[in-house]
């Protein structure tokens, strides 16, 4: 028999299954335009606030069949869902539309759900641009039950135990009741690496491949599937010599998981004895038990935006500082850097002015981030208020994102003194001493790193938005991310412009881009002098392993001669020597 390669998609855990395909087929939801008179508003509203209980009492049944023993994180990815049930743009909006325009509940939902995706999907922050998923995911609950559609549940027989899944999609719910069915992995045609049903699988440790164009027309019921969650690639009618090969990948898999926990209380030093620092990137205070579980050392990026989404008003002081403190009294005195707001002008909170934000062509490169901040102070100056309170409590960092020149840092300094004052002499404590960082993410400020860590306690690479920058490329565009290209020799420079103007200046510099965490670049960035980084918590220990195999005054002397002939085809040459043990 020959062996058949079904599909290649985007690899969201580095599992594998083997497993017979269990076709997972739904009808789509088609919803047109319906009217209704004026005497049936009322029914009509009724209705529809009997649809949004049903989805919410239907939520909260999920929610209550998580089993204790699952992690807390999985079981928030619901709570997110039945949070949005509560929030007025998706419960109060529509009700407006079917006052006025005279239209069906399930019309009005679907005007409001196409509103909401169309801010979504001008976000340039790839997290919080793949939230649209949530939005299509309640609203299609809602959808189902109005439209009598709600019967419709996943099978409960017996035969998903060890079944890949194959769907267009997958809800986070379903994710998780399909995995508490015994599924051995699935693959979804639509989805992406950030999504949340993407980030369960690997938290899960589902063996999952998503984005595989097509899929459900290709594969047939009760075929047997290969899924590698690492390489992105489905597989059918493998023989008997790749299917034994794959059981024995699976095997090695896991026995390399099992060795890698004892590496927990390890030392994260190199062959030749150098410290190299490793982070975790967390999203909520409800992160800190896997950061701990994976031996962060610190928190190298705590993203805040998660408290202005969803909302109609900005939080105040009071909210930021509860938030933090969770944090910080959660990591028991390892250190948390906190990125202050990533807000813009594509990604809003209804209440603001409008005339504070007018249409922008591109909104990547509109009023965001520390512009934002430093425009409008009364968004900022309680976010930094929160951040000095919560200091007096733990080891606090705070760090400025999107910065370009050395005034936006010398300005937001100038604030930071104001709030220290003014704490100071309402007797409130603070850290005096607590280091304010930036984030370099555009290559005008890697061109200017010297500049920056003159006046900065430390600096942080994001590497998602310089390579985007670098390049002129959006990495979630199927048109041109395959142009998206860490190794460019554009952005390699940039990256060791930063960490050498950090070496002279003699501050700490780490990187919390996705690179960070990858295995195929750690040995490159250690050889470029870069001893912190900051990942996702379940990549630490993989990292940490690597780290402990390494000679740095080695990878060193052979990244420097690989930077004075620095082309792509030097770049793969010593990435392939770099690496070759990983291939082995």
């Amino acid at each position: 028999m020959t062996l058949a390669c079904t599909g290649i998609g985007i690899g969201v855990s580095r599992a594998i299954a083997i497993g017979r395909a269990y076709l997972l087929r739904r009808s789509p939801i088609e919803v047109t335009p319906r009217w209704i008179r004026e005497h049936e508003v009322d029914a009509e509203i009724e209705r529809f606030r009997q649809a949004i209980a049903a989805a919410r009492a239907e939520l909260q049944a999920v929610r209550d069949h998580i089993p204790s023993t699952t992690p807390r994180d999985i079981a928030e990815f619901i709570d997110a869902h039945v949070l949005m049930l509560e929030d007025v743009t998706i419960t109060e909006a529509p009700l407006d539309l079917i006052r006025n325009q005279l239209c069906r509940a399930e019309w009005a939902l679907q005007v409001r759900r196409d509103a909401l995706v169309r801010v979504f999907d001008e976000m340039d922050d790839d997290y919080l641009r793949t939230r649209k998923d949530d939005v299509d995911h309640v609203v299609m609950q809602i959808q189902k039950i109005l439209l009598r559609e709600d019967k419709e549940e996943l099978p409960m027989d017996e035969e998903m135990s060890g079944r890949v899944v194959i769907a267009e999609d997958l809800t986070p719910a379903d994710t998780i009741l399909l995995r508490h069915r015994g599924i051995a992995g699935f693959v979804t045609e639509f989805g992406g690496p950030m999504s949340h049903t993407a980030i369960l699988a690997r938290s899960l440790g589902i063996p999952a491949v998503v984005g595989v164009r097509n899929v459900t027309q290709y594969l047939h019921h009760g075929e047997l599937l290969v899924v590698d969650g690492e390489n992105g690639v489905v597989l059918a009618d493998a023989n008997e010599v790749i299917l034994g090969e794959f059981r024995q990948r699976i095997k090695e898999y896991k026995a390399h998981k099992a060795a890698l926990r004892g590496l927990l209380d390890q030392p994260s030093l190199s062959a030749d004895g150098e410290k190299i620092h490793l982070l975790a990137n967390i999203e909520l205070p409800e992160d800190i038990a896997e950061a701990r579980a994976g031996g962060a050392c610190a928190v190298g990026l705590y993203r805040t935006e998660f408290l202005y989404m969803n909302r109609s008003t900005p939080p105040n002081e009071e909210e930021h500082l509860a938030a933090y403190l969770d944090v910080v009294r959660g990591l028991k005195g390892i250190p948390v850097t906190i990125r202050t707001l990533d807000l813009g002008a594509d990604k809003q909170l209804e209440g603001r002015t409008q005339a504070h934000c007018p249409p922008t062509c591109n909104p990547a490169l509109g009023l965001r981030a520390i512009r934002l901040c430093l425009k409008e102070p009364e968004l900022f100056m309680p976010q930094i208020r929160a951040i000095l309170r919560a200091s007096a409590e733990g080891p606090v960092r705070m760090m400025l994102p999107m910065l370009i020149n050395v005034n936006e840092v010398l300005n937001t300094r100038r604030m930071i003194e104001q709030a220290m004052q003014e704490l100071e002499q309402n007797g409130i404590l603070f850290d005096p001493d607590i280091p304010i960082g930036g984030m370099i993410e555009v290559p005008a400020a890697a061109l200017s790193a010297d500049q920056f860590a003159r006046h900065l306690d430390f600096l942080s690479i994001g590497t998602n938005d310089l390579i985007q920058y670098t390049l002129a490329i959006d990495r979630v565009d199927d048109e041109v991310n395959y142009l998206f290209d860490p190794l460019h020799p554009a952005v390699l420079q940039l990256i060791k412009m930063t960490i050498d103007a950090g070496r002279r200046h003699r501050i700490p510099v780490s990187m919390c881009g996705e690179m960070a965490g990858d295995p195929l670049y750690v040995k490159l960035l250690l050889g470029m002098g870069l001893r912190e980084l900051s990942m996702q918590p379940n990549s630490l220990l993989e990292i940490k392993d690597i780290v402990r195999g390494c000679n740095v005054r080695d990878l060193t002397g052979r990244v420097d001669r690989m930077f004075e002939d620095l082309t792509p085809e030097t770049i793969d040459s010593v990435l392939g020597e770099l690496n070759a043990d990983l291939a082995s």
